[in-house]
C-alpha cells in the first residue's frame, strides 16, 4: 500500500502534460500522480489528445479528438456515431445485460426510454433525494470536521455514494453494520465498473468477464422482481415504475447507475477539496459564497471523472477536415477538451463550448448529471459551510482503477 505523501515537501517534479501547468505547482503535481496511479498510460493519452484539434488518428487506437467543437458534434450525430458497436459503451454492456441494449441504448428506443425517465433527476428531486440518503450521515461528518476531527474524505465519498445507492435502489441492508455495508455496496459497483478496465482499444469481453459481470448485476437488481410492484415513489424502482417502465428497463436503469454513479461521484468529491485546497481557490469561495454553482462546475470541468468517451462509426463522413470510415472507431478525449479552458477557477465564467462536456452531450447525456451536482454541493457544505478554511492531512492516490480517484484523503480544519 503506498504511503502518504509528505505535503511540507516542495514539488518539482515536472509533467508530461503542459495542460496541468496552470494548476499551479501543487495541484499540477497531484493531478499528474492521480491519473498515472489510475491507468498509466493515461497522462500520455492526454497529452497525445493536445495534437487532436481537432481530430487525429492513431494507430491502435482509431480516431480520438479532444476538441469540445468536434467532440460535441460527434456526441450529437447518431446518424454518423453509435455506442452500440464495437468500441462504444452499449457494445460492452450489451454483452452483460443482452440483446435488449440494442432496442434502448440507441435509436428510437432509447429517445423513448429518455423521454419517458427524463423526470427522474431535476434539480428539485435530486437535492431531495440527496438530503434522504445523507442527511443525518452528512450531518454527523459535518459536525466531527468543523469540531477540528480530521476526516478521510475519500473513505466517506465512498460511503455516501453507496448509502444513496442504497437509497435511490432500495436495496436491503443491514442497518446494525452502519458505513461498512455503504462501503460493501460501494465496492460492488466498483468491481462491476473495473469490467471496463482494459476495454480502451477492444470491447469484446472474454467469458469470464461477462460471467462475473453478470453475477453482479444479479447481486444488484435481483430484488427488483420482488419489491418493483409496491416500491416507494422515493426510489428509482418506484418512480421508474410510476414513469410507466418495465421492469427490464428497471433493472437497466439501476445497473446504468451503479456504474455511472459511484466511482466517478466518489472521486469527484474528493478531488474537487483538493483542487479547493492546492489552488488556494478554497479561499476565494469563502470570501464569496454566491460562486459556490461555479466550484461545482469548476470541479466537474477540471476533473471530468470519466475522462473518455468512445463512439463507433456508422458511415463515412467528413469532420475536422478528416475522412471516418463507417466501422472506425473514434475516442473523446473529455478531460483534454474540458482541461484546455485552462487551471480551476471558482470565479471562472461559464464556457459555452464546454457546457457539461463532463457528462457527455446529446441524447446520451448523462442522466444522473444533476444529481451529481447536488452531491457535490452537499460535500462543498461540509468543506467550508461554516466560513472557515481547511487543509489536507495526508493523501494516497487509487492505483490501476478505472476512475482516477483519491484511495484516501485526510482534510481537517485549518
Amino acid at each position: 500500500m503506498p504511503v502518504a505523501e509528505d505535503l511540507t515537501a516542495p514539488t518539482r517534479e515536472r509533467t508530461l502534460n503542459p495542460l496541468l501547468d496552470g494548476l499551479g505547482r501543487s495541484a499540477r503535481a497531484h493531478e499528474h500522480r492521480l491519473l498515472s496511479a489510475a491507468r498509466p498510460a493515461l497522462p500520455y493519452l492526454n497529452w497525445l489528445g493536445m495534437l487532436a484539434r481537432p481530430i487525429m488518428k492513431v494507430p491502435g487506437l482509431g480516431w480520438i479528438t479532444s476538441d469540445p467543437l468536434t467532440a460535441r458534434a460527434v456526441l450529437n450525430d447518431p446518424d454518423h456515431f453509435t455506442l452500440l458497436s464495437e468500441g462504444g459503451v452499449g457494445h460492452l454492456w450489451a454483452q452483460i445485460l443482452g440483446d435488449w441494449v440494442y432496442d434502448l441504448f440507441d435509436g428510437p428506443g432509447h429517445y423513448d426510454l429518455r423521454t419517458r425517465s427524463r423526470e427522474l433527476f431535476t434539480e428539485r428531486t435530486s437535492a431531495t433525494f440527496v438530503e434522504h440518503a445523507w442527511g443525518g450521515r452528512l450531518d454527523s461528518a459535518r459536525t466531527a470536521f468543523e469540531a477540528g476531527e480530521p476526516i478521510d474524505l475519500a473513505d466517506l465519498s465512498r460511503i455516501l455514494v453507496g448509502q444513496m445507492v442504497v437509497t435511490l435502489l432500495g436495496l436491503p441492508v443491514e442497518a446494525s453494520r452502519g458505513d461498512a455495508a455503504y462501503r460493501e455496496i460501494f465496492e460492488t459497483g466498483e468491481e462491476l465498473a473495473s469490467i471496463a478496465l482494459g476495454t480502451t482499444a477492444d470491447t469484446v469481453l472474454p467469458p469470464e468477464k461477462i460471467a462475473t459481470a453478470r453475477a453482479i448485476v444479479e447481486r444488484l437488481t435481483g430484488h427488483i422482481d420482488a419489491v418493483f410492484a409496491t416500491a416507494s415513489g422515493d426510489t428509482i424502482i418506484g418512480r421508474c415504475r410510476d414513469l410507466g417502465l418495465s421492469i427490464t428497463e428497471t433493472k437497466g436503469l439501476s445497473t446504468l447507475l451503479m456504474v455511472a454513479g459511484t466511482e466517478t461521484a466518489a472521486s469527484a468529491m474528493a478531488r474537487m477539496a483538493a483542487l479547493l485546497y492546492d489552488s488556494g481557490e478554497q479561499h476565494r469561495l469563502i470570501e464569496n459564497p454566491k460562486l459556490r454553482e461555479n466550484a461545482v462546475r469548476e470541479a466537474l470541468r477540471v476533473t471530468s471523472p470519466a475522462p473518455l468517451i468512445g463512439r463507433s462509426v456508422l458511415a463515412d463522413l467528413e469532420i475536422g477536415g478528416r475522412t471516418l470510415r463507417a466501422g472506425e472507431r473514434i475516442m473523446v478525449l473529455t478531460w483534454t477538451a474540458n482541461n484546455l479552458a485552462g487551471e480551476y477557477r471558482v470565479d471562472r465564467p461559464y464556457i459555452p463550448q464546454n457546457r457539461q462536456l463532463w457528462f457527455g452531450a446529446g441524447r446520451h447525456l448523462c442522466l444522473g448529471g444533476p444529481l451529481a451536482r447536488a452531491e457535490l454541493d452537499a460535500v462543498l457544505g461540509m468543506l467550508v459551510g461554516d466560513g472557515r478554511p481547511f487543509r489536507i492531512v495526508s493523501r494516497r492516490y487509487g492505483r490501476k482503477v478505472l476512475i482516477p480517484a483519491y484511495a484516501s484523503l485526510v482534510v481537517q480544519k485549518a
